[in-house]
């Protein structure tokens, strides 16, 4: 029998992560647009390392970094009673971290082909930093927006790796979509291993479909 419970945490995951990733990421990527701190090469060059490090590798630190038997593990554990090692808050924590520049990199484009010249009339009309990136920036990057929102629901859709070393194999808190694929073709049982990937194919597609055709569309009507 098909158990959609791994489908349903797959996006409830997702869904977390995106919506955390939203927020964090829009200070985070006007900073790296516009800033010219010194410190700015070394928080690009951390933003993008999920990009290149194999997601084992970030597993496998998050693994030590939060296991109750070491320092910010025990401490998080002793005084807040949180256990982030095989938890759904785990998969929570690595996925922002692992997902963090598809959301970062798309908006600090958007922000950086603005031009210099629409907040400084911004400026020039009496508004503050933040009311100029909320209410100016920002509805001038729709098309960037939607697609860090899309890239980081759907590559937290497909991460397995990282999810694997952080969170395991635990039904109904910790196994997703990806796991069960995984559980599935250990077991050589290659039909219920095809419902899932053919879900998961059919729902990204879908979305990403979905963002390609919102941006053409957009474009079109700007340059009208």
């Amino acid at each position: 029998m098909f158990d959609w419970g791994p489908i349903f945490l797959t996006f409830k995951l997702a869904l977390i992560t995106t919506l955390i990733l939203f927020f964090v990421s829009i200070p985070l990527a006007n900073w790296l647009a516009h800033s010219k701190s010194r410190l700015k090469s070394i928080i690009e060059t951390l933003v993008s390392m999920p990009l290149v490090l194999p997601p084992t590798v970030i597993g496998f630190y998050f693994l030590l970094v939060f296991s109750p038997n070491n320092g910010l593990g025990k401490m998080l554990n002793d005084v807040f009673g949180l256990q982030l090692v095989f938890s759904f808050e785990g998969l929570v924590v690595a996925s922002l971290f692992y997902s963090l520049p598809f959301m970062v990199h798309p908006i600090q484009s958007g922000l950086t082909n603005l031009s210099p010249n629409l907040r400084s009339a911004a400026y020039t009309l009496g508004k503050s930093k933040r009311e100029t990136l909320l209410k100016v920036l920002i509805p001038n990057i729709k098309p960037s927006l939607i697609t860090g929102i899309v890239l980081s629901f759907a590559h937290t859709i497909g991460e397995f790796g990282i999810v694997l070393m952080i969170g395991g194999n635990i039904p109904g808190k910790t196994k997703v979509a990806s796991i069960a694929i995984y559980d599935e073709v250990e077991s050589l049982n290659y039909e219920m291993a095809n419902y899932y990937s053919l879900i998961l194919f059919v729902i990204t597609f879908a979305i990403l479909l979905s963002v390609y055709v919102f941006n053409d569309n957009y474009l079109k009507r700007f340059w009208r």
